[in-house]
């Protein structure tokens, strides 16, 4: 949903119905994880995809029929067969969906709104009824009030978590039924993207933590290099020491860590602190002969091995990088690697399944 909130709020701005298909389990090889979401307006247009083009035509007429109809439901795509009609996954996965239309979304302008915004909200959806759910209230039903109890307590669970997934009541709330399959889906602000030195590098990796969609700060303690000219595509801009920065921001489980500054009187200290916070990624940029420098360093700083362990050094995966664009690409690769358990090998010389669970 967050990459289609801004298509959704033009809709409600202009008071455009449409109706939003969101993917809510997957089995074996699913395209997209739950919470992937495509809609498609009154007029026909249509913002996101939910399988990358295996099952959208199908959807698409499920989203027209839920306009027309003005209820929800939901629709299961399992494999194809070879006949080049049939709908299907020709992965060999399975999607249930959701299809909503706007008139059974609870709060859809609060929502979209929080959404856009990077507050956090949930949503706890049982076709045609609907849950939201803040940090400090809740608004709308799903048909009993132990059952939203229910609901809202687990949901508000997963929006601290930052998790989405499907969640089984009894229809009274029991927590050890499962006559009711509720969807929660929360949206929390982005994970952060930390990216230290001023450098070509960075502006590249300032884009592609964009891309990916990061929220993205660059700091360096050199305000002639860290100017908006050169880094239109960060979020924010520091002029600080590094690790002077390091120790008076937020770091979490989810914050990735760019070390490319390339000099001792930065790294060292700005490392000492980066492997005390709990970062998902500390990557840092230089040659091996840099790199064993700097363990030196850190080893006569009294960092432990086990700390040393945790940096990604040198930064990024060996894809023969040369520019500033194709080794943003070779650390993103690497990122993406460590968070999901790839072995950063070609899927050709594989024979395990291609999305790690």
């Amino acid at each position: 949903m967050r990459d289609i909130v801004d298509g959704l709020t033009g809709w409600r701005t202009r008071g455009v119905a449409f109706a939003v298909a969101t993917v809510v389990r997957t089995w074996q090889s699913a395209p997209r994880q739950p919470g992937a979401a495509m809609a498609v307006s009154l007029h026909g247009e249509v913002l996101g995809s939910i399988s990358g083009g295996c099952v959208e035509g199908a959807v698409y007429e499920l989203c027209r029929t839920a306009l027309e109809t003005g209820t929800a439901h939901t629709q299961t795509f399992g494999v194809s067969d070879d006949d080049a009609f049939d709908i299907g996954l020709t992965c060999g996965g399975t999607i249930q969906i959701l299809v909503q239309p706007d008139v059974a979304m609870t709060e859809p302008d609060e929502v979209l709104a929080a959404i856009r915004d990077s507050r956090p909200v949930a949503t706890a959806s049982v076709e045609n009824a609907q849950l939201v759910i803040w940090p400090d209230r809740v608004a709308g039903s799903l048909g009993a009030p132990d059952l939203d109890d229910a609901a809202a307590r687990q949901a508000t669970g997963m929006l601290a978590l930052g998790t989405t997934g499907m969640i089984h009541l009894g229809r009274q709330g029991e927590q050890r039924g499962d006559d009711v399959a509720v969807f929660v889906q929360s949206y929390v602000p982005p994970p952060r993207m930390i990216i230290f030195g001023a450098i070509d590098f960075a502006a590249a990796m300032a884009r592609m933590g964009r891309f990916l969609g990061y929220h993205v700060t660059v700091c360096d303690a050199r305000p002639v290099f860290a100017t908006r000219a050169r880094f239109p595509d960060a979020h924010d801009l520091v002029v600080r020491w590094p690790h002077a920065y390091l120790e008076s921001t937020t770091v979490d489980d989810r914050t990735v860590l760019c070390v490319l500054t390339h000099d001792p009187k930065f790294d060292v200290p700005l490392l000492q602190v980066a492997l005390g916070t709990p970062a998902r990624y500390i990557g840092v940029m230089g040659s091996r002969r840099a790199h064993d420098d700097r363990m030196r360093r850190l080893r006569e700083a009294g960092v432990p091995e086990d700390g040393l362990a945790r940096l990604s050094s040198p930064i990024g995966l060996d894809l023969g990088a040369r520019t500033p664009e194709e080794t943003a690409v070779a650390i993103a690769a690497e990122i993406t690697a460590q968070a999901w358990g790839g072995s950063g090998r070609p899927l050709g010389e594989l024979e395990t399944p291609i999305h790690h669970v």
